[in-house]
């Protein structure tokens, strides 16, 4: 039997063809039509790409197994959301999708825009869940609901999507969109998301996928009725930047509709020492107690990436075995 491998060994036909594709239809379709021409391109990378097809159905049988009223789920139907919500990453970025249709939820999102009209920055957590494109696209486009330019930086592993950022550059020439690689963290990447954030910026995580070359730096939670690793390092440095930190997600309403409206979720990551009516306040502490604001945090996203995978199992779009922590390096054919 072949061994689950980590994410950032499979191949890059999941992640560098599909947005060169998207952007030249981008540049000769309406947008609906776009998002019309993700049903043939899901169907044939379910038919072409075995890999992603078999990644669905093994999540799609873990997710039955945790709940058995939720069975019958089809990886073609997972495989066609995947398609339809690359689309929309590219439409937002181009900004062609009205903001009209993106909904936030009477969460923490005030506090949120609180904290960004005072001039305070945030770390932004987001996951491979829905849509992640769309707040940062919302921050690039001056939608937030902020009174002022709000810029964002954005952590990306670039060892595994190296055209991500000329893609972003030709897609929205005016983005004033900051990447860093994952990869390159060092002290001096992290005063620059420091001094980012002081000046009321945004730095933007993902919270789901454990490090390339960190990968034993995890921590262990219940996800769907196993324990899964989830990475330290985004918590750690989100601890590291001493500023309100929040869990965001972008879910479609309509797992398969062509024309969606989404729901924001904004979720205040409080410290231990934070009460319940705290809020996203920070405290200030040794390296010990970061690091157990950082566990707790990872902790309550876990929960929260759980609770929202199970109303949208479609819109899970990490396609490898996400509970494995100990990946093989054989050949993919």
């Amino acid at each position: 039997m072949r061994e689950s491998r980590h994410w950032s060994e499979q191949k890059e036909a999941a992640r560098s063809w599909h947005m060169v594709l998207f952007f030249f239809l981008f540049k000769v379709l309406p947008p609906f039509f776009l998002s019309l021409a993700a049903y043939p391109v899901g169907f044939c990378y379910f038919l072409f790409f075995r890999k992603g097809r078999d990644e669905s159905r093994r999540f799609l049988r873990r997710f039955a197994a945790f709940r058995p009223d939720r069975g019958g789920l089809s990886a073609l139907k997972h495989i066609t959301a995947f398609a339809l919500t690359l689309v929309e990453k590219v439409l937002a970025w181009g900004g062609g999708i009205p903001f009209k249709r993106i909904h936030f939820q009477n969460d923490g999102v005030n506090a949120l825009i609180g904290d960004l009209e005072q001039g305070r920055g945030a770390a932004l957590l987001c996951s491979h869940l829905g849509n992640a494109e769309l707040l940062r696209a919302l921050a690039d486009f001056r939608r937030t609901g902020v009174s002022r330019p709000v810029p964002v930086t954005s952590v990306i592993d670039f060892d595994v999507i190296p055209r991500f950022s000329g893609l972003l550059a030709r897609l929205n020439p005016r983005s004033s969109l900051k990447i860093i690689s994952a990869n390159a963290i060092d002290p001096g990447s992290i005063i620059a998301l420091q001094e980012e954030t002081e000046r009321g910026g945004l730095a933007v995580i993902a919270g789901d996928r454990t490090s390339a070359h960190n990968r034993d730096k995890v921590f262990m939670f219940p996800f769907l009725g196993k324990p899964a690793p989830f990475p330290q390092g985004p918590f750690v440095l989100a601890s590291l930047l001493d500023v309100p930190v929040y869990a965001v997600f972008a879910l479609r309403r309509g797992d398969l509709s062509p024309i969606p409206d989404y729901d924001m979720y904004v979720h205040p990551l409080a410290p231990p020492t934070a009460g319940p009516e705290d809020g996203a306040a920070e405290v200030g502490g040794s390296r010990k107690k970061k690091r157990e604001i950082a566990e707790s945090r990872a902790r309550r996203f876990a929960a929260l990436l759980e609770g929202y995978c199970l109303q949208h199992p479609y819109q899970w779009y990490n396609f490898f075995d996400f509970w494995t922590s100990a990946p093989s390096r054989e050949a993919e054919e």
